[in-house]
């Protein structure tokens, strides 16, 4: 049974709280974490490597898409105070819990949306988007929709960063950052996991 799966809207599993305390940057942070959202017990492997080494602008507006407990789009108003950032998730328990955790981390200048992909985004433009992509709710449902997207929504010279374990789709992932922006490169290469970046 997968109804109760982080990518459906409204998870079945029930709403047990939990707290992740954990450090990225260099930075100390606290999450509430329930389950039915995206690796609800820890910071999994893939969201800490690309939040190490995710390229930041200084200022303007950063999309974390598909944001589970908001940990992508946190960090980086922390590091970067000046950036007005944009979190989204169709999991409705996902948008609560990063709601909250905004509050908990103190920081401010973010707002969270629930809907899918680009959906309940108007017509914003993003000088990055960054994303730890659902890859097990399916590469052409949903992944390859959103790296097609971003291509629309970032302004010239914006960026769009994905981190995907190499053997789980890399080479597929890759291919559709080159379909849609030409070219990419790598980031980093660590534990299995590439960060992959493209430029608009």
């Amino acid at each position: 049974m997968r109804d109760s799966h982080y990518f459906s809207s409204k998870p079945t599993a029930e709403d047990r709280r939990g707290l992740i305390r954990t450090i990225l940057r260099g930075k100390r942070y606290e999450f509430i974490t329930s389950r039915g959202v995206f690796s609800a017990k820890k910071v999994d492997n893939g969201t800490r490597i690309l939040v190490e080494n995710m390229v930041l602008p200084e200022e303007g507006r950063l999309l974390d898409m598909g944001c589970g407990i908001g940990v992508i789009g946190i960090v980086a108003v922390r590091e970067r105070p000046g950036l007005e950032v944009v979190m989204t998730d169709v999991n409705q328990r996902a948008v609560e819990l990063t709601r909250l955790n905004a509050k908990r981390n103190k920081v401010t200048n973010v707002s969270v949306h629930e809907g899918f992909l680009f959906e309940p985004l108007g017509d914003m433009k993003f000088d990055s988007i960054v994303s730890n992509p659902p890859i097990s709710a399916g590469m052409r449902k949903v992944v390859f929709p959103l790296v097609e997207g971003a291509k629309e929504r970032l302004v010239e010279g914006g960026t769009l960063q994905l981190v995907i374990q190499s053997n789980k789709g890399g080479k597929m992932l890759a291919g559709a950052m080159d379909e849609a922006f030409g070219e990419h490169t790598v980031l980093t290469r660590k534990s299995g996991y590439r960060v992959l970046l493209a430029v608009g």
